[in-house]
Parts: structure tokens; sequence; C-alpha cells
């Protein structure tokens, strides 16, 4: 068997500067049981979802970096409810790196709650107010990830699958105005579908299982130029 030297530092290149704080906000995939009211610090405060692994991999391959990671993901949040905390949660922290992943329940409640059309976001509204709210905090941010939201079903013509689709795209358009880095995570999603089953990434095609959060790392870790 071939010895592996550890002691040989590691070549990784990330597009995130040493000692910088990163906040993720976004809904509850993001949220995961973190600590209130910021997560942030011991005993699981950044919850034990996708925010979690993606710190615990950065402390153990880039220790030398520092880099402080933040949860401020919320259960049941549209982008409507980001707009309501995006001072408190967002401005007032002063993050340097922000990564919002936010869309899935404006989505679900199209579709969960089809007689109050209000619980949903309609697109031109979710677009906008998530441009407006990108617009307030970009000029202060050294970079900015969009997460696209998702739905872990490979029938891309299913309806709330279709309708996901567009929100992304959304997301997408609004990466490339803002600068930002764009996450697909649909497409990460679809490549582990052509493997398993949606109900082992997520038992209701939404909130993921330990295996869908480490997809969702994995895409976003890839987004920021550490490739594994």
């Amino acid at each position: 068997m071939k010895q592996v030297n550890h002691s040989k530092p590691m070549n990784i290149d990330i597009k995130i500067s040493p000692n910088s704080k990163l906040l993720m906000i976004g809904d509850s995939v993001t949220d995961c049981e973190r600590a209130r009211p910021v997560g942030e610090g011991l005993f699981n405060a950044l919850g034990n979802g996708y925010v979690r692994d993606i710190n615990s991999i950065l402390s153990a391959l880039l220790p030398e970096h520092r880099l402080r990671v933040v949860n401020l993901g919320s259960s049941g949040n549209t982008v409507r409810d980001l707009k309501d905390r995006w001072e408190s949660d967002v401005i007032q922290l002063t993050p340097d790196w922000l990564s919002v992943m936010i869309g899935i329940n404006d989505v679900w409640r199209q579709f969960d709650m089809p007689l109050q059309a209000e619980a949903g976001v309609p697109l031109d509204e979710y677009s906008a107010t998530l441009d407006l709210l990108l617009a307030k905090v970009r000029p202060k941010l050294a970079g900015l990830v969009l997460m696209s939201p998702f739905y872990i079903e490979d029938n891309s013509s299913d309806r709330m699958r279709a309708r996901m689709d567009e929100y992304g795209y959304a997301v997408k358009a609004l990466a490339q105005k803002h600068n930002a880095i764009f996450v697909d995570t649909q497409a990460a999603f679809n490549q582990a579908l052509k493997h398993n089953h949606s109900a082992y990434l997520a038992w209701d095609r939404v909130h993921p299982s330990a295996v869908g959060h480490m997809i969702l790392a994995r895409a976003f870790l890839n987004g920021i130029g550490l490739e594994f």
C-alpha cells in the first residue's frame, strides 16, 4: 500500500480569503437546528446540515485560513421572510462573504397550500425581492454565493420540479447581475439521482438526508474552488 505523507501541506486555492467571515442564510435546509439567535460556536451551533459540513471540511483542510462560518437559516422562510430580517441578520452582522439559498418554500407553498395563494411567492416577486436584497449588501461584500433552490425529483416534467427550475434560472440570472458565484444545487442532485432514488437523498424530496447535505456541501465547495 502506498504511504501517504500527511505532513506535506495541501495546495488548495479557494476564493475566500483567510480570516473571512462567511454568513450562510436560507430556510430549513440551511437551518438544520442551528443555535439561536446566531448559529455560531460550539455544541452543534451550526446545525446538522450542509453548513456544518462546509465548516468541518474547510476547518480540517485549511486550518490556517481561520474561516468564521455563521448559520442564519430559518425554517419555513421565503424570500419575504429574508426581506424582514435582512438588516438584522445580514447587514448588521457584517459578513465578508455571504451565501444565500432561498426559494424552496416560495415554490412549495404553491403546491402544498394551493387554496392559500398568498402563502407562495410568485416568480416575479421572488426575483425582484431577492434582487433588491442583494443590491443592498453586495457593495459591502468581498464575495457572494447564490445557491439555487432545488426539488429532488428526477422527472423534470413534474409540475413542482418544473416550477422550481424556473426559480433556479432566476437565481442564475441574479448571480450574473451581482457578480456572484452560482451554485447549481439542482444539477448536483440530478447527478446523484442517476444512481439513487430520491427517497435516499431526501424523504420528502426537499429536506436532505446526511448524504443529501454532503451533496450540497460539495457543490458549494466546488463553487468556491475546492474541487473534490
